[in-house]
């Protein structure tokens, strides 16, 4: 009788004792999780600060040449937003059009071929203009004639398209809803070996009769890794406060 007693004390007590051990075992790995991804939040937010105060760098330095430019690219270093001063010849017949907003007015950038004296090609974003003036033919006097200089920011080539719910663009009405510098340059009828690897978005200098407006740089890198760290971090101390609490009670 008693033997018996004791063989039901311990099959009552070993269930008992091994779901205690499970469920402290996925209490410590959700700890642990939380508080990784916590850490890789404030890495990110290190990482992040790091690329801000490097663009920042190179927006505010004095403006490279395109042999500059050239040359970081050969020493894999980033020219992206970095100033830069082009000069040469516009081909305004060869326009092509990226729809954008500006003052929360529809419209469109106006990239323009540019022809270097030595021949080579840079596609540059004068700037904004509205619906109505998309048409080089409704905005002669910014047109600019002859030899013409542009001072502005080196914009990285995209290799594909940034997202699925990106639109396809449609060169056939040349029209662009990213910035496929491959295709513009094909429907503007560029070489694509005198084609620079990069684009360059002119400044705000005022244009003559206003359109295009220059100076439409986004440098929007929204940095809100610290808050999501902080949340991380704060459901493990609520995770632990909670566990404590549960522990504290069974002991009593």
């Amino acid at each position: 009788m008693l033997d018996k007693a004791k063989s039901t004390v311990v099959e009552t007590v070993r269930p008992s004792s091994g779901k205690r051990i499970a469920t402290f075992v996925a209490l410590a790995v959700a700890f642990i999780i939380l508080l990784s991804l916590g850490t890789w939040q404030i890495e990110r937010m290190h990482w992040k600060e790091t690329l801000l105060a490097d663009i920042e760098a190179r927006r505010t330095a004095p403006p490279m040449t395109v042999d500059q430019a050239m040359t970081r690219i050969a020493a894999s270093e980033p020219v992206d937003y970095a100033a830069i001063s082009v000069s040469g010849r516009f081909d305004h017949a060869h326009e092509s059009y990226f729809l954008a907003t500006h003052d929360g007015e529809p419209g469109f950038y106006v990239y323009t071929p540019m022809t270097m004296a030595d021949g080579r090609v840079v596609l540059v974003n004068r700037g904004f203009v509205p619906e109505a003036l998309k048409n080089p033919s409704s905005r002669p006097q910014g047109l600019a004639a002859g030899e013409a200089e542009v001072t502005g920011l080196a914009r990285a080539k995209l290799e594909k398209k940034p997202s699925f719910v990106v639109p396809e663009n449609d060169p056939g009405k040349n029209l662009y809803f990213w910035k496929d510098m491959d295709a513009m340059a094909l429907s503007a009828g560029i070489d694509q070996q005198k084609l620079l690897p990069f684009f360059i978005d002119a400044n705000d200098a005022p244009n003559p009769g206003g359109f295009p407006i220059g100076g439409v740089t986004q440098i929007d890198f929204p940095n809100s890794h610290l808050s999501y760290a902080l949340t991380w971090y704060g459901l493990a101390a609520v995770l632990a406060i909670v566990a404590g609490l549960a522990w504290r009670r069974r002991a009593r």
